[in-house]
């Protein structure tokens, strides 16, 4: 049993790894939704859809899937696809992976707590046991779960920082923003890979701070952009005003979706980042400062839009346009640092993932570096951190904008 101590600097330190990717989706998701498929007009009916579906998703994946549930199903403290792959192996006879030796059954990690039940087993544990082609289904969901975690990991340091940069198209030109800021997030790029080989701790010691300064500073926007703009914003909250979106918007409202989607990318970096703290501290981190401030962010720039009919095209819906001047700035200074902190979620979770994957006998061995004298989870690989590097530089320079990063994502 850790103390509460431990936990709550656990958690503390859990801001910083795990939730930096969950943090900064208030950048980019609006724009992206209105990028192409649907316009802001004076009836409001959009933008208060939009903020239904965001709020209803991070209610139900982040709140509902992954803290209540997800969370409880890890693997010795593990966490992520092939975690539970393991652990539904080692409870049913279905695994196709050749890793279950006599030998193994010595080891303390394939103990179990109770004496399997062989009377009054499970129907679906028999029905799984009993088709061998629900075994091939089974590896086959289980390796593309992991390739799409995997393919996150290149797609979301590039869209993350590539938004938090373009705050600078406020003080430039057009043509010049276009020539500043992909250089710019590349140099970033290649300064957060650079370092990865600190380890977890060390890097989530640093990084917690800054995710705390974001989180604050989002909400505080959020609450001056409601009290100002639109008290009655609450109302959008209904489920009613996502049926009234897709009413009006059809099949471009279906469309936009996509857009909706990123405010839980990072979501699964909660599971995939297990092993490097417990569960219990990132339970805690999401319904005590995540789970608020990204729902009064998300709430402060629909009042402001409701309220700013003139702002119809996806380059002025963009984070910043909310902000207001005198603290622009400074926003940006934050955003940018955030940006670089939440992709760090994602890199810890592809690290574990390929961990595991190597265990299980499904990757090319690689040179794996534990970090940490107390955490055994927290590990650090360094091909996969440069190929992970090369492919998010390529991400950038090909898509150069938002909207096809959202897209791909």
């Amino acid at each position: 049993k850790q103390s509460w101590k431990t936990v709550l600097f656990l958690a503390y330190q859990s801001l910083g790894v795990v939730y930096g990717d969950l943090s900064i989706s208030p950048l980019y998701v609006y724009k992206s939704t209105f990028a192409e498929d649907i316009q802001h007009s004076q009836s409001n009916e959009e933008i208060f859809g939009v903020l239904s579906f965001v709020f209803w998703t991070l209610t139900l994946v982040p709140l509902f899937k992954y803290v209540f549930i997800v969370l409880r199903a890890d693997d010795n403290g593990e966490g992520g696809t092939f975690a539970l792959y393991s652990l539904l192996c080692r409870h049913a006879n279905i695994s196709l992976l050749p890793n279950r030796q006599i030998v193994d059954e010595e080891v303390s990690t394939y103990k179990l707590e109770y004496p399997p039940q062989t009377k009054n087993s499970s129907r679906v544990k028999r029905i799984l046991e009993k088709h061998k082609n629900l075994h091939t289904a089974l590896l086959m969901v289980v390796l593309l779960g992991t390739c799409m975690v995997i393919g996150d990991g290149i797609l979301t340091p590039a869209i993350s920082v590539f938004s938090a940069v373009s705050g600078l198209e406020l003080a430039m030109t057009k043509d010049r923003h276009e020539y500043a800021v992909v250089p710019i997030t590349c140099v970033i790029l290649v300064c957060l890979f650079a370092l990865q080989h600190y380890g977890t701790h060390r890097v989530g010691t640093i990084f917690a701070p800054i995710i705390v300064t974001w989180l604050l500073c989002i909400s505080a926007l959020g609450l001056y952009n409601i009290i100002h703009w639109n008290p009655q914003v609450y109302r959008a909250l209904s489920p009613y005003y996502m049926y009234k979106f897709l009413r009006k918007t059809r099949k471009s409202g279906w469309m936009s979706l996509g857009g909706i989607l990123l405010c839980m990318t990072g979501s699964e970096a909660m599971f995939a980042d297990l092993g490097h703290f417990s569960h219990l501290a990132i339970k805690i981190a999401f319904t005590s400062a995540v789970y608020p401030a990204l729902i009064l962010a998300y709430m402060g720039q629909a009042a402001y839009l409701s309220k700013h009919h003139h702002i119809n095209s996806s380059y002025q819906i963009g984070f910043y346009v909310y902000v207001p001047e005198p603290v622009r700035w400074p926003v940006l200074g934050v955003a940018i640092l955030a940006s670089v902190v939440g992709s760090q979620a994602i890199i810890s979770g592809t690290f574990s993932i390929i961990n595991q994957s190597l265990a299980l006998g499904c990757f090319p061995r690689v040179k794996v570096v534990h970090t940490s004298e107390k955490i055994h989870g927290q590990i650090y690989i360094p091909e996969i951190n440069w190929i992970l590097m090369i492919l998010c530089l390529a991400v950038t320079v090909g898509f150069r904008d938002t909207k096809h990063m959202g897209n791909a994502s």
